[in-house]
């Protein structure tokens, strides 16, 4: 199976934020710039904390057990808004949206997922930790788009509130042609 941990947004954060990736997405086709990506459905919109990857059902029995224990992590406000790509530079891959406050207590949390998750044989990730909601990831992008896609992104008005968060979760992701679909197998409270 599929698995991922990430921080679950509420319903109206939710739905700014399908907003906002529906206003860039018309912004996008109003500019013709030659871009094909796809779009994330509204209702698995999340920061992600820690890819897991495909694992057999025995290391996702053991997973669940080593996240199980409450995060010593506070319960804390995510605020999220304002639109960018990565990588920040040249051909954007990814469409996301920020996470202006609460990104610190999102690196604890990731701190500490990444401590249980290393303990029981994951490679840590190299890379900066950076909290972010993915709204879409590019599959093609033609010849002079970057500039007009990255016009767009900031052109976004994208601030879409804040939400409390109490646990982080451990989602299951079950692929199809018809996109992902994001089934919560444990959710994990913040102290």
């Amino acid at each position: 199976m599929r698995l991922f941990v990430g921080v679950e947004i509420d319903e109206r954060v939710r739905a700014a934020a399908a907003e906002a990736a529906e206003d860039l997405r018309s912004r996008l086709k109003r500019s013709r710039a030659d871009v094909r990506a796809r779009w994330v459905e509204p209702e698995n919109l999340h920061v992600t904390v820690w890819f897991i990857g495909e694992v057999k059902d025995d290391r996702a029995e053991e997973i669940q057990r080593t996240l199980q224990p409450r995060c010593s992590t506070p319960a804390f406000e995510l605020g999220l808004r304002g639109l960018g790509a990565f990588p920040p530079s040249g051909p954007p891959r990814v469409f996301w949206l920020g996470v202006t406050s609460g990104a610190e207590s999102m690196a604890r949390v990731y701190g500490e997922v990444r401590d249980r998750l290393v303990g029981i044989g994951f490679e840590a990730e190299t890379r900066p930790y950076s909290p972010h909601v993915t709204i879409a990831r590019v599959k093609d992008l033609g010849p002079g788009a970057a500039r007009p896609v990255r016009d767009a992104l900031a052109a976004v008005p994208a601030d879409c509130g804040s939400c409390r968060v109490a646990t982080v979760t451990l989602f299951r992701s079950h692929l199809s042609p018809k996109g992902s679909r994001y089934e919560p197998l444990l959710r994990v409270p913040l102290s």
